[in-house]
C-alpha cells in the first residue's frame, strides 16, 4: 500500500508504555512502531480516550523540586520543575527494601494500574513501593504547558536526564527517611524496563538489583534483525490459525483496492462503522494495523484491561472470529471484524472515530524521543501479514528535521549504554539484573533473551506477553505464570539477603 507520508506517529507498549521503532519510509510503509504506545495517527488516542483509570490507588501523590539539567552547571539548567512520584509505606519499617518503578513514555498511574505485582510481592518484602514519573510525561511537566513548545524545551527529555532524575530522587527519598541503608530494587516494563536495566548499569550505588520486563534494549542498531517485530506479531496469529494469518495478510490488498475506486473512502467508512467519513485510506490501514499490533503485544492469558478490555488469549479470540465467518466473505471485511473485538470487546462502541483522537495519557513526547536517541528501525518481510517494506534512515531523518528540527543520533543509545556484545559488556561491567520476556510479545526479539552470568539472569515464557509478569495476580494465572513470578521473586530475596549479609561484615 502507498504510504501517504514517510513519518508517523510512534506507539508505547506500554512499554505502554507505550509504545517500544522508527518509521520504515518507502512508499509501502508501515505505520511506526514504537514501545508500549503504539500510536498509530488516531488509532490508540480512540483506544485511551475512554479507558484512563478511574479506580483509587493505593498511593500518596507527592512531588519532588528536580533541576532540570543534571549535566551542564548554567543558570537555565539550574532550573526546578515538580516531579510526579506515588508512594505506599503501608508495609515498610526504616531498613526495609525500596521498590521503585522507573517511570515509562506516560501517565505514571497508568502505569502504577497496571503493575498489580509489586502491590503483591510488598508485604513479603515489607517493602516501600514508589513509582517515579518520566520527566515530560503526566503532570511531570519542565515547562508546563510549554515544555512541548519547541526544540529548545524538548531538548531535556532523553533517557540520561530520567535516570538521574530517579538517582537524585531516590537519595534524597532515603535520606528524608533516615534510611539510607535500605536496599533498592528497580523495576520496569518496556521502556520502563529498559531505564530499569540501564539505572542498574548506571547507578549501581544506587540499586542493587532490576527486574526488566520486555525491555528491547537491543533493538538499536542492527543488533536485532529490523523485521523480527513484526514477524512475531504475524507468528503470533499464524500459530493461532493459519487462515486467520491469511486473511489479514490479504486484507490490505483488498483495503488498497477499495480505496482507488471512485466513492471507495466512503465504503472503507461504512465497512469500518465510522463516526465520520474517513479522509484517507491510512486512517483505515492504521486502525487495523494498530489492533493486531497491540493485540499480539497483550496477549495476556487472562481477561486484561491495559490498553483495552479485552478477553484471555485474545489473538485466539480474533481468530475464532475470522475462521467463523462463512465462505466467501471478503478478506476486510473479517479482519474488520477481528480488529472490532480489540476497540469494542466491551460492546459499547456505535461506532469508530479513526480520525482526530485524543491522546489521554500524553503519549506523543515519545515522538520527540524517536527523533532524537531512540532510532529503532523496523520493517515488514515477506513472512510478514503486513505489506512487505523496508527502513531508509535519510528519509526519516529528513522527517524529524522537518518536524522537531533536529537530527536523529541512530547510534546514541549503543553509545551511552552499550548493546554490541551484550553478553561480554554486561557480563564483565555489572550484575544483578532479571530480564524477563514472553515469546507472544513482539518485543521480546530485541531483549536479553539467555542468561548471561550467575546474577544477570533470562527468564523466558513461551506464552507470555508484554511484561505479563508485571500484572495483578488472579485465580486463573496458568502455571508458568505463576512460575515465572516465583522465581523473581527468589532471585530478588537473594539479591536483599547478601546486601544485608555484606552490611554485617
Amino acid at each position: 500500500m502507498a504510504s501517504s507520508s514517510s513519518s508517523y506517529p510512534f506507539f508505547l507498549l506500554f512499554l505502554l508504555l507505550s509504545t517500544i521503532a522508527t518509521s520504515a519510509t518507502t512508499s509501502e510503509s508501515p505505520p511506526t512502531t514504537f514501545l508500549r504506545t503504539a500510536v498509530h495517527g488516531s488509532a490508540l488516542k480512540q483506544t485511551l480516550n475512554t479507558h484512563k483509570p478511574k479506580a483509587k490507588l493505593p498511593f500518596k501523590t507527592q512531588f519532588f523540586p528536580q533541576i532540570l539539567d543534571h549535566f551542564t552547571f548554567t543558570p537555565k539548567g539550574s532550573k526546578i520543575f515538580y516531579q510526579r512520584y506515588l508512594i505506599n509505606a503501608q508495609y515498610w519499617c526504616r531498613g526495609a527494601p525500596i521498590f521503585v518503578y522507573t517511570g515509562n513514555e506516560g501517565d505514571i498511574e497508568w502505569f502504577a494500574t497496571n503493575t498489580g505485582f509489586l502491590l503483591d510481592i510488598a508485604p513479603t518484602f515489607r517493602a516501600m513501593l514508589v513509582f517515579i514519573e518520566h520527566r515530560f510525561y503526566g503532570e511531570s511537566m519542565p515547562f508546563g504547558k510549554e515544555s512541548y513548545k519547541s526544540p529548545e524545551t524538548l531538548g531535556y527529555l532523553n533517557s540520561q536526564q530520567a535516570l538521574a532524575d530517579f538517582a537524585v530522587l531516590i537519595r534524597s527519598l532515603k535520606q528524608n527517611l533516615s534510611s539510607e541503608a535500605s536496599p533498592v530494587v528497580v523495576f520496569g516494563g518496556s521502556y520502563g524496563g529498559m531505564l530499569a536495566a540501564w539505572f542498574r548499569l548506571k547507578y549501581p550505588h544506587v540499586a542493587i538489583g532490576a527486574l526488566a520486563s520486555s525491555a528491547p534494549i537491543l533493538q538499536f542498531d542492527d543488533i536485532t534483525p529490523w523485521s523480527s517485530f513484526y514477524d512475531a506479531v504475524s507468528l503470533d496469529f499464524k500459530e493461532a490459525s493459519l487462515n486467520c494469518y491469511k486473511v489479514i495478510k490479504g486484507s490490505w490488498t483488498e483495503l488498497e483496492a477499495m480505496s482507488a475506486k471512485k466513492g471507495g473512502l466512503v465504503e472503507i467508512s461504512k465497512i469500518f462503522r465510522t463516526c465520520k467519513d474517513i479522509t484517507s485510506v491510512y486512517s483505515a490501514r492504521d486502525w487495523l494495523w494498530s489492533a493486531f499490533v497491540y493485540t499480539a503485544m497483550v496477549n495476556y492469558p487472562t481477561k486484561a484491561n491495559f490498553m483495552m478490555p479485552l478477553p484471555a488469549y485474545p489473538v485466539e479470540e480474533m481468530c475464532k472470529i475470522i475462521d467463523r465467518f462463512p465462505h466467501g466473505a471478503t478478506k476486510l471485511s473479517r479482519a474488520f471484524a477481528a480488529a472490532s473485538l480489540y476497540y469494542n470487546y466491551s460492546g459499547t462502541e456505535k461506532c469508530f472515530a479513526l480520525e482526530n483522537g485524543k491522546d489521554v495519557h500524553g503519549l506523543h513526547g515519545w515522538d520527540w524521543q524517536a527523533c532524537t536517541e531512540m532510532v529503532m528501525p523496523m520493517t515488514c518481510s515477506n513472512e510478514s501479514m503486513f505489506p512487505p517494506s523496508s527502513f531508509k534512515y535519510q528519509e526519516f531523518a529528513d522527517d524529524c528535521m522537518k518536524k522537531y528540527g533536529v537530527i536523529p543520533r541512530p547510534h546514541w543509545i549503543t553509545t551511552e549504554f552499550g548493546g554490541s556484545r551484550i553478553e561480554q559488556v554486561l557480563k564483565r561491567s555489572t550484575s544483578n539484573i532479571i530480564f524477563s520476556n514472553g515469546m507472544q510479545d513482539p518485543w521480546s526479539r530485541g531483549s536479553v533473551l539467555k542468561n548471561i552470568s550467575s546474577s544477570i539472569i533470562a527468564i523466558v515464557t513461551k506464552k507470555g506477553a508484554h511484561h505479563a509478569d508485571f500484572r495483578f495476580a488472579t485465580k486463573e494465572d496458568p502455571d508458568w505464570l505463576i512460575e515465572q513470578r516465583r522465581q523473581e521473586v527468589e532471585i530478588i530475596q537473594k539479591w536483599i539477603h547478601d546486601y544485608n549479609a555484606d552490611l554485617k561484615q
